[in-house]
């Protein structure tokens, strides 16, 4: 009868084992599972998203040139419109990332800064000039620093900067709805994103 009962509980105690074994080894799988479709969804979330914007400016250009000392001054001057499209970019492919399979933990290191293109188009009118003081290379040049600068200025007071980070936020909310369908945290700056108020309201 003990050799019987003893039988019965080794049964037992391999039956359990095997069962925890086989969970264990389901539990791991399914883990890995999620952290390949996290790294998979990440890659191809990771694309250039680009906000895109058109200025135009009308400047004056004077440049004026002192000849024979203060007995004479000579005036160029031109009339310059310019027509810029400017674009704003987030190469997402740059993210950095780490995915912790143990805590359950995908941990945005990086998010890159945005690219600024600038591309103006020139077109010059009532230039005037003359032998003493010529257009040359460098008031082109110089046209273009002041008008770049000026453009510059205006693209950080108008709502395209803000534009090009909400696109962002969106593609970054892609993060957030994934790790919390998995059971997963998302972090950032060494915060949790708990929420999608957590999300939007992200210091990049």
């Amino acid at each position: 009868m003990r050799k019987i009962l003893f039988g019965v509980i080794i049964t037992l105690i391999l039956l359990f084992s095997f069962k925890y074994c086989e969970e264990q080894k389901k539990d791991q799988l399914v883990l890995q599972e999620n952290s390949a479709l996290i790294q998979k969804q990440i890659n191809n979330v990771g694309k250039l998203i680009v906000t895109e914007g058109h200025f135009s400016e009308v400047f004056n250009y004077k440049n004026s040139k002192e000849v024979f000392g203060d007995y004479f001054t000579s005036e160029k001057k031109a009339l310059v419109v310019v027509n810029a499209d400017v674009t704003i970019a987030y190469d997402l492919g740059e993210i950095e990332f780490e995915v912790d399979e143990v805590s359950k933990t995908l941990t945005i290191v990086t998010i890159p800064d945005e690219e600024i293109r600038i591309s103006p188009d020139f077109e010059y009118y009532d230039i005037q000039a003359d032998f003493f003081n010529p257009f040359e290379a460098k008031d082109y040049n110089a046209i273009k620093k002041i008008v770049k600068a000026s453009l510059s200025k205006k693209i950080e007071n108008s709502d395209l900067k803000r534009n090009a980070r909400n696109r962002l936020i969106s593609e970054l909310s892609k993060f957030y709805i994934l790790t919390n369908s998995l059971g997963w945290t998302l972090k950032y700056n060494d915060a949790s994103i708990a929420t999608m108020d957590d999300m939007n309201r992200l210091k990049l």
